[in-house]
């Protein structure tokens, strides 16, 4: 891997991390496209540069984050479905689910599909909850529940808690939100634990490769997020299911 390849796949993740069609799954098409060896350094490399894309998230939300208690035990608490759940299949989401370019394929044609049946079935009811800080535990615990769906690669981390939360009666702008604070200890808490396990992957000679993608995720994602905050505001998600299953038809056709 080089610097080119490095900016490439930074761009890659800072645009996919916060849409509903899966940042991991279009790393691992990404890399494959570019030649990329799947190498333990690869594998811990589309991790890690996805904190460029969190700490994007940390400078445009630090009010919320560090300085509502509240909000901060909510976001703890839809944590921990996704940190047990990760725990526990950790050996084989590294081993298998990060090497299985089938699944992951299959799961943006499928998570599609299910993105587009939703869409055309939900209506947003009444009363729909218009801020974060009316979050209840319990739903906090249950978008925590919808979002360990995506150990899975090409679930995507944000249809899975954005559906989640359309489902517990969230205004699309809310739960988009939520999805944004969410993913802070998810992706510290993946990526952590992912250096624990791998850290002799990283030779002096990769910093300056990692570093590159970390900057380039992070700067494209501020963008997208203040895009994504505009554009739900008037649309749904049924563009990005149509768009998962094409990529995914692409990749079947005539890339696997």
């Amino acid at each position: 891997m080089d610097i080119l390849h490095a900016a490439l796949l930074g761009i890659v993740e800072g645009i996919t991390e916060f849409l509903p069609i899966s940042s991991t799954g279009h790393l691992m098409l990404a890399s494959k496209v570019l030649g990329l060896a799947q190498t333990e350094f690869l594998k811990s490399f589309e991790i890690t540069i996805q904190l460029g894309a969190i700490l994007s998230v940390v400078v445009l939300f630090w009010r919320t984050l560090f300085t509502r208690i509240g909000m901060m035990v909510k976001i703890a608490v839809a944590f921990v479905p996704t940190a047990v759940i990760g725990f526990l299949l950790y050996p084989l989401i590294k081993t298998f689910l990060l090497e299985s370019t089938t699944v992951v394929v299959w799961s943006l044609a499928l998570g599609g599909v299910a993105l587009i049946l939703f869409e055309r079935w939900h209506t947003e009811k009444e009363g729909a909850i218009d801020d974060v800080a009316n979050i209840t535990y319990p739903q906090a615990a249950l978008i925590g529940v919808f979002q360990s769906l995506a150990v899975v690669p090409g679930v995507s981390r944000a249809a899975a808690t954005i559906v989640g939360g359309l489902l517990l009666n969230l205004k699309r702008r809310t739960i988009v939100e939520f999805s944004f604070l969410l993913a802070v200890p998810t992706m510290l808490a993946a990526t952590g634990y992912d250096l624990l396990k791998s850290a002799s992957s990283f030779a002096d000679a990769n910093l300056g490769v990692l570093a590159v993608g970390f900057l380039v995720s992070f700067v494209v994602a501020l963008l997208v997020i203040k895009w994504l905050l505009r554009f739900v505001q008037t649309h749904n998600f049924t563009s990005f299911g149509w768009y998962r299953i094409a990529i995914a038809l692409v990749f079947l056709l005539f890339i696997l």
